[in-house]
């Protein structure tokens, strides 16, 4: 047997979807032109899968504060956290992530997803229980096994489905750990939030949000899906990246508990990883600080979000969420979603292809997300291309397949 076997029905998966075009999970960005345009396949391609949210890859304060750095600092810490990997700029970050944020302390991880591998590994034992969203990053996932505590799921966005199962919980000596998401990054839905902080204060648990894909988007100053309805007070841990808004490599958590701090001895992610290089931790102040300052960009972002759901949803494609930075369109099967993702591919319009088990449901979907960098002219290029696509789509339609992809105007 070889060490590989046990993935041949991955293989097997792959290997059929690659008769029909191109790998879509190993797509090489040959240049790249702006926060919203590179080189695909030799062809000039309108970027709408890269959860650049604020369009700040390409502004010249986040470049210079990056070359800064890298003159000052070097290129990387080679080390730790709690060894010699903490320089005087994660200690900035750490400051100014807090007050962006009103909490009282933050901690820098290397990468978002360590983020919630190391808030979660570091909050939870196994004397406690997690309840988690069942929709939740993988990330989570991984940190709620890493902590070694009770995992249960409960149904996505369901606060009375989270109510259910913390009361049939028995008092064991162990503290309850409620974790969902701002923005959930497959769909583009938001959680009730202020129904799950009444759940979790009736039961005296505690509540972790992950706003990875809200940061910058969500809420009057950005803090994320809490500011926007109003229950930041009463979110115990705070979560996310700096690789979407913010437009680096890194994450962070945040929180007013007291001890919170105690998570730099206790948490396996931060103990025993490199620190961010300072050109990374540079760059995300300088763009922390840009959001801050140019809150317009926002309102570019959402501005491009309705012209291009209001030009898919006109076109009689299937919505997954209500309208966002975020919007996925529903296929009918996996073969349809990959080819169409290879026809937009060739119009020029790059979007991420989703698919089981990396989707709620088992769903097939064609991802977008937008950037408050795009054009209006550049939203209308994508809803015309995916109208041509549309049209080849339901030109090959099977006869006796009755369900077109989408019917224009529905």
């Amino acid at each position: 047997m070889d060490i590989f076997d046990k993935y041949s029905m991955v293989m097997g998966r792959r290997d059929q979807l690659l008769q029909f075009g191109s790998d879509p999970f190993a797509v090489n960005m040959e240049e790249m032109y702006s926060s919203t345009e590179g080189l695909v396949n030799g062809k000039r391609t309108i970027l709408v899968g890269t959860n650049n949210y604020m369009g700040v890859t390409f502004e010249p304060t986040c470049i210079e504060a990056a070359c800064d750095a890298i003159r000052t600092f070097g290129t990387g810490t080679t080390g730790s956290r709690i060894a010699n990997g903490t320089y005087e700029l994660h200690q900035e970050l750490e400051r100014e992530i807090a007050d962006f944020l009103g909490r009282r302390s933050a901690i820098v991880f290397s990468t978002g997803y360590q983020a919630n591998l190391g808030m979660l590994a570091g909050l939870a034992g196994p004397k406690d229980t997690i309840l988690m969203d069942s929709d939740s990053h993988s990330s989570m996932y991984d940190g709620c096994r890493l902590s070694g505590a009770t995992i249960v799921r409960f149904r996505h966005n369901d606060p009375a489905d989270l109510d259910r199962r913390l009361s049939r919980l028995t008092d064991d000596g162990g503290c309850r750990l409620v974790i969902v998401e701002g923005l959930y990054s497959m769909l583009g839905d938001r959680p009730p939030l202020r129904e799950f902080v009444e759940v979790k204060k009736r039961h005296g648990a505690f509540l972790f949000v992950d706003e990875a894909h809200s940061l910058g988007v969500i809420g009057q100053n950005g803090r994320g899906v809490a500011e926007e309805q109003g229950v930041e007070d009463e979110v115990d841990f705070v979560a996310g990246t700096f690789s979407k808004s913010l437009g680096s490599i890194g994450g962070f958590g945040a929180s007013n508990h007291p001890n919170f701090d105690i998570l730099r001895y206790t948490s396996r992610p931060y103990m025993f990883t490199a620190s961010p290089s300072p050109s990374n931790v540079a760059s995300v102040l300088a763009a922390l600080r840009l959001l801050r300052a140019q809150p317009e960009r926002r309102k570019r972002l959402w501005d491009n979000a309705q012209q291009l759901y209001d030009g898919l949803a006109g076109l009689g494609f299937e919505i997954c969420a209500p309208m966002g930075p975020v919007i996925a369109l529903r296929m009918r099967d996996e073969l349809t979603a990959f080819t169409a993702w290879n026809l937009l591919l060739d119009q020029g319009v790059y979007v991420n292809l989703a698919l089981p088990p990396g989707t709620p449901n088992g769903a097939c979907l064609l991802r977008c997300s937008l950037s408050a960098a795009h054009t209006p002219a550049q939203v209308d290029q994508v809803i015309e291309r995916f109208q041509t696509v549309l049209a080849r789509l339901n030109a090959q339609t099977s006869p006796v397949d009755t369900q077109p992809v989408a019917k224009a105007g529905e």
